[in-house]
């Protein structure tokens, strides 16, 4: 089987205190820190992978450049983004984020798609929803 290609979509957020988001989404949810350039409490630029695939990026808030349009800042305000993790083991996952913890929103369940799922708030706001569907096969290449 060949290997899966690297992401090349990568989710981005910001955050009030990146620094305290990257340890939680690390210990609460089992993200892996793969880099995290800045100093001191500011990050300018972070990757956390998913160990079963792809990841994020975030980075510290930023006060939008002088003279810059509003909807791009705004965009990235913490607490407005939302993710879908996949996961082969989502009572693990669900039963991590509790103690390290999350906010559960929405607990785990079945859905009338085949897949167990579970929602979860980080300390920022941010949505994450964590469950078995992988997303449809993508269409062959014709």
């Amino acid at each position: 089987m060949a290997a899966a290609p690297a992401p090349q979509v990568w989710p981005s957020l910001h955050a009030r205190d990146a620094r305290a988001l990257i340890r939680f989404l690390v210990d609460a949810f089992g993200f892996e820190e793969v880099v995290v350039h800045g100093q001191d409490a500011f990050v300018a630029h972070a990757e956390l992978a998913w160990p079963e695939g792809g990841g994020v990026m975030l980075g510290s808030l930023r006060p939008p450049a002088a003279g810059a349009a509003g909807p791009e800042f705004r965009a990235t305000v913490p607490g407005t983004f939302s993710a879908y993790v996949v996961t082969a083991d989502p009572d693990a996952v669900h039963d991590r984020a509790v103690a390290g913890g999350a906010v559960i929103t929405t607990g785990l369940s079945e859905t009338d798609y085949g897949s167990r799922t579970f929602a979860a708030r980080d300390p920022e706001g941010n949505h994450w929803f964590f469950g078995t569907y992988p997303g449809a096969p993508r269409p062959e290449a014709g």
